[in-house]
């Protein structure tokens, strides 16, 4: 029926039944997860097939002699709401169809015939919290979706339950819990948008603030310093793993609390958004017996994705690999992980050091974070093993000047980096709402790109959908800044040169392809959009 009313495609209805065979939800449950579909849309299908009206309980207003007619306590505990009263039927609304035989007791208690009408479920939780005189962090509680189940829990575990299964619906990466004058603020990261999504009144924040300190084994009288914890969580059967870092400010303690899905698949180098030619590129780097492979970028891009998707390709049984990571994020088969643990003194560079006891072939670590754990890993490189890591840089070449800042001598640099990569995520349009149109000179030129590059083509700019939410994309891709040493790159290290010179080496030698060239072959492609490459790669419009 879905497919029949042209609200999802045969591929997502094949997504739908193959997440559905994993989760062991309904179909229509399966693409409400996916956000192939919305609630109102799934509520009205669901409705026709169950031969039942549907009820938009967002619009108008219940009087208050319907609302008389059915007990407040019963109402709330039944996830019922009267809503008409005409000729001496009853129609009240329900968000589960099987709610209907309700529909039979109510009609014995009252004394009148009683009909079912079917609601969107949070639509129903909302109207609950209004209709129904609840305090207002009760109603807070239920508006975002707190089930009866939990009836025994304070409201605020009930509220912060619920924020947690809501940004993980909505595919958030992070959620901000913001003190404001006056209001609580909450905002997820979504494609790496923030995006506001509640507005809560102040008096929450202090008790919201708590209860996410007691799940991540942080001081809760604490309130003048940061403080950082973990929270392991596990919901509608998916594993969560929480990073929370709490930061006062003057309106109170700010959260922001990075979401880690560890059931979620890994993603493939391919996936990620490596064309042909830079596939084949990467694949040759890592495919080294020896050296070091650095990936480059701010927090959030996607650096150690794109070095799990390297570890998942080059696993095999005669090969032996080992990481040292801060936090292990994915559990990977036949591969050893380490856990750092600053508390116990099991840094990078410790077990970096035990770890070449145990005869690898190739080392992951983390991130290169200070000159102890860099020059460890150079001697790993140069003693015959292979080393991944990351390193905060604005460029790729910029990681070869990071590495001698830090204090490790340019000759040890210069012979154990063998290329470097740098990334930063973008967003993808809509495949549903995306539109062509003619790109204006201006665009082409932001791009790199002459009038001959694009002639008779045409460029894709978001448009908004239900799909999408109306933002015009949905899902990211990496771009790639790829930089390869070479002899003369080599000698221009071991010299100490600057890394604009060892930019525009690498650009005149061919040695290095500029994080716009990738930006542009994903815009022709029609994968993203001219703004959103531009708003990535730092360059300002006029």
């Amino acid at each position: 029926m879905l497919s029949a009313a042209g609200l999802v495609t045969e591929d997502q209805l094949r997504e739908g039944r193959a997440h559905q065979r994993n989760r062991g939800v309904r179909i229509g449950e399966a693409l409400l997860e996916l956000g192939h579909v919305d609630e109102n849309q799934l509520a009205r299908v669901l409705a026709k097939q169950q031969g039942m009206p549907f009820v938009d309980l967002a619009r108008g207003r219940v009087p208050k002699s319907t609302l008389d007619r059915v007990p407040a306590d019963f109402a709330v505990e039944q996830g019922l709401l009267p809503v008409q009263e005409k000729n001496g039927t009853l129609v009240v609304a329900v968000d589960d169809p099987l709610k209907r035989i309700v529909a039979d007791q109510l009609s014995f208690t009252l004394g009148c015939e009683v009909r079912c009408a079917l609601a969107a479920p949070s639509a129903m939780k909302l109207a609950l919290a209004r209709y129904y005189g609840a305090s207002q962090e009760e109603a807070v509680a239920r508006s975002m979706g707190a089930e009866s189940s939990d009836s025994d829990e304070a409201p605020i575990v009930r509220l912060v339950t619920r924020m947690f299964k809501e940004a993980l619906s909505m595919r958030a990466s992070d959620i901000h819990i913001e003190p404001m004058s006056g209001a609580l603020r909450i905002r997820y990261r979504i494609d790496g948008v923030l995006r506001d999504v509640a507005q809560h009144p102040p008096h929450l924040a202090a008790p919201l603030v708590s209860r996410v300190k007691i799940m991540g084994s942080m001081d809760i009288a604490e309130k003048r310093k940061p403080q950082d914890g973990r929270i392991g969580l596990k919901l509608d059967g998916r594993d969560i793993d929480v990073r929370a870092s709490i930061l006062p400010s003057n309106h109170g303690e700010t959260i922001v609390m990075r979401l880690l899905d560890r059931s979620a698949n890994l993603i493939g180098l391919r996936e990620l958004g490596f064309d042909d030619d830079d596939y084949a590129w990467f694949k040759r780097m890592m495919k080294r017996p020896h050296g070091i492979l650095l990936v480059t970028g701010p927090t959030g891009s996607g650096k150690t994705t794109t070095l799990y998707a390297a570890l998942s390709e080059l696993n095999r049984p005669d090969v032996k690999i080992i990481t040292a990571e801060d936090p292990v994020e994915y559990h990977l088969a036949g591969i050893n992980q380490m856990q750092v643990n600053a508390k116990t003194g099991l840094t990078f560079a410790r077990i970096l050091k035990a770890m070449l006891r145990a005869a690898p072939n190739i080392i992951l670590v983390g991130e290169i974070r200070d000159a102890e754990t860099a020059e460890v890993a150079i001697q790993a490189a140069l003693t015959g093993h292979m080393v991944f890591s990351t390193l905060h840089t604005n460029d790729a070449p910029s990681a070869i000047t990071r590495l001698i800042d830090m204090g490790v001598a340019p000759f040890l640099v210069s012979t154990s980096i063998q290329g470097v990569v740098a990334q930063r995520l973008v967003r993808r349009l809509c495949k549903e709402c995306a539109e062509e149109y003619t790109p204006t000179e201006e665009e082409v030129r932001m791009l790199g790109l002459a009038p001959g590059d694009v002639a008779g083509r045409t460029f894709r700019q978001p448009k908004g959908c239900r799909a999408c939410e109306g933002v015009g994309y949905r899902g990211r891709l990496a771009l790639f800044e790829l930089f390869e040493l070479d002899s003369d790159l080599r000698d221009a290290t071991f010299r100490g040169e600057s890394v604009e010179f060892l930019r525009e080496s690498a650009r005149a030698s061919g040695k290095l392809q500029p994080l716009l060239v990738s930006g542009a072959r994903n815009v022709l492609n029609g994968i993203t959009s001219v703004n959103e490459v531009l708003r990535v790669t730092r360059t300002v419009t006029a």
